[in-house]
């Protein structure tokens, strides 16, 4: 007999629902991931990367919460590179190309090896609930499952629709089913969803491509990990190249701008602003004479090419004739056409900070299914709802990250706080605290809480204190150290000494200047304990000592902050009819119901004189009771 009973149930695969399910059945529960197709677990249905800016930021907090995707890549990815490195170190990310078959095999592997976890397949049709509390979902086939809660990671399958120029296949994605069903059972608990649309370019046959028509891309040597847990990253990494439109690839898409279903009407759904189809980029930019295109191999044998840069919905003969137009595709063969795909999705500011459903109890979702777009918000989420799932069961406290504390609480704050109108996709500029927020340091910030949750190892954790004590004693050397006018150049003693009201200047007083850095001044005045220290700590120390001052104003402005945090928001609380409240700002307030006073002063539109207002009404509120 089959089992029909769990814990916890996820719908969907992807990259959301593979977080979700490790986090639940690692943590304990009885967990179910239901999903179309085996070989389908964690496909890469678009670019086969991980990482990039904000995104690596997000990889890296995932890993030192306890989740997967960073350890994955790192053991199937073929490049992997620092992008920004001219740049800040706020702003600093780790990407990497994936091989997409290895990648997918790894996940496949883990999650049928993975206790506690049973992989169901099939379509779930309706999600079951008793009054308003999730009790399980019923499959297409018939067949029921219970669950005390269910985690909704559908990506773009729910009613997915591909365009093709007037080619139209209700679809998944290209070759898979669409969720038919589970939009009508959404809809019938009263919840409200929107439409939106993405797309991806054709495949290229490498073979059929001219490298020598393009710009070798190679990776960082040494190959930068992404899991803290990886020592060390020893690979034969394989390139990518650059390479550019064309006048005439241009000419032709304008050419044919009204065979587009984006500019046709037929697609009603909202593509993303930030990663436009190469017909999107031609009309809205038409001052551009080329655009980049990135050529990403998808795996280390893989026959398939990845034209970054190049997503289009035109007809298949309009596709091919503009990839030829690009000089090093000019004999290129398309092995896969490039589509638009549009598919539901819900509005999540009817969901709490925890993705649970605030009309529907014990209802999470995550993903794409929430309005936003890659792999890393996906798993993010999913791994964010999988723990609050778990903890919910559990009568625990649940794990709301804060904006000062990770970009995952910056993007889920985002998502519930405000209105979705486009697919959602990170960026560093959305946090304002992104200083604390480092790619280098998520360890620092977030281990301590995987491993009371119980998703990361303690000696995992231990390991890491270990490296900040170290960062922490070679800070306080660095400015402990004198340096004295005989280690000097004239230059130096006019620029720095003279110019110091002590007449004494430290190793980390210079570190604080950009023409310096950490290692060479070690060499310099501290020969004797280079060798003590490694690379990273180094570095670590050196930013911890360059943008101390930064670091201080903004962990202030974030303790500021953290104060409207604290002041809570009663479920039950009626936003109509407070004093001082405009009824725009009361409809807001009903319409998004924020759990916090700090989450209603993020409400756009919300002044500083309402939230005052609110905090008024909040007292007398508690008074009364």
């Amino acid at each position: 007999m089959k089992k029909d009973r769990f814990d916890v149930v996820v719908i969907g695969g992807g990259h959301a629902g593979y977080e979700a399910a490790l986090a639940s059945a690692r943590m304990g529960c009885d967990t179910a991931l239901v999903t179309f197709k085996k070989e389908k677990i964690a496909e890469m249905s678009c670019n086969p990367s991980i990482g990039g800016l904000a995104k690596g930021h997000i990889v890296r907090e995932i890993d030192a919460l306890g989740g997967e995707m960073g350890k994955a890549i790192d053991a199937t990815g073929i490049q992997f590179r620092i992008l920004n490195k001219k740049k800040g170190p706020a702003v600093q990310a780790p990407r990497a190309q994936a091989d997409k078959e290895k990648y997918r095999e790894y996940f496949i592997d883990l999650l049928e090896k993975t206790e506690n976890l049973t992989l169901v397949f099939g379509e779930a049709s309706d999600i079951n609930t008793e009054g308003n509390k999730v009790t399980g979902i019923t499959l297409a086939s018939g067949e029921t499952l219970i669950a005390e809660a269910l985690i909704i990671t559908t990506g773009t399958f729910m009613n997915g629709l591909i365009h093709i120029g007037a080619e139209r296949t209700n679809a998944g994605r290209l070759g898979d089913p669409p969720s038919s069903h589970l939009s009508g059972s959404l809809k019938k608990l009263g919840l409200e969803l929107g439409r939106l649309k993405t797309g991806t370019p054709a495949r290229l046959d490498i073979d059929s491509v001219d490298f020598s028509e393009a710009v070798i891309q190679p990776g960082d040597e040494p190959p930068p990990a992404f899991s803290f847990q990886t020592e060390l990253l020893q690979l034969d990494q394989v390139p990518c190249w650059l390479t550019y439109t064309s006048d005439k690839t241009h000419e032709i898409i304008r050419n044919n701008i009204h065979l587009s279903p984006l500019y046709s009407g037929i697609i009603v759904g909202i593509g993303p602003r930030y990663c436009p189809s190469l017909e999107d980029k031609v009309q809205k930019f038409p001052e551009r004479v080329r655009h980049q295109v990135f050529l990403e191999p998808e795996g280390r044998n893989s026959n398939l090419i990845y034209p970054n840069g190049i997503s289009s919905s035109l007809p298949r003969d309009v596709q091919e004739d503009f990839i030829h137009s690009i000089p090093a595709l000019r004999n290129a063969k398309i092995i896969l056409p490039g589509y638009a795909i549009e598919y539901d999705f819900l509005f999540p500011r009817q969901l709490k900070p925890t993705l649970e459903s605030k009309s529907i109890e014990n209802l999470y979702f995550a993903g794409q299914v929430n309005g936003t777009s890659g792999y890393e918000e996906a798993g993010a989420q999913g791994l964010m709802a999988g723990i609050n799932a778990v903890l919910k069961i559990r009568g625990r406290e649940p794990l709301i990250l804060l904006r000062d504390q990770a970009y995952i609480g910056v993007m889920i704050d985002d998502l519930v706080t405000r209105d979705i109108d486009e697919p959602y996709r990170m960026f560093t500029s959305r946090a304002e605290y992104r200083l604390l927020l480092r790619c280098d340091n998520a360890d620092k910030r977030l281990m301590k809480i995987g491993v009371d949750i119980g998703l990361l190892p303690r000696d995992v954790y231990e390991k890491s204190i270990r490296k900040y004590q170290i960062v922490d004693e070679l800070i306080s050397l660095l400015s402990q150290k004198a340096i004295v006018e005989s280690d000097l150049s004239e230059k130096e003693i006019q620029d720095y000494l003279t110019k110091n009201p002590s007449g004494r200047i430290s190793v980390a007083s210079l570190i604080k200047r950009p023409e310096y850095n950490a290692s060479d001044l070690l060499s310099r005045f501290l020969p004797d304990i280079c060798d003590k220290y490694t690379d990273e700590t180094i570095s670590l120390a050196e930013l911890e000592i360059k943008y101390s001052g930064y670091v201080d104003l903004q962990a202030r402005a974030a303790e500021r902050v953290r104060k409207l945090e604290k002041r809570r928001i009663p479920d039950d609380f009626n936003f109509i009819g407070i004093p001082g409240l405009s009824r725009e700002s009361q409809d807001k307030l009903n319409r998004f119901r924020p759990s916090t006073l700090g989450q209603a002063s993020r409400i756009s539109g919300l002044t500083p004189a309402s939230i005052a207002a609110l905090n008024v009404a909040l007292e007398k509120y508690r008074n009364e009771r």
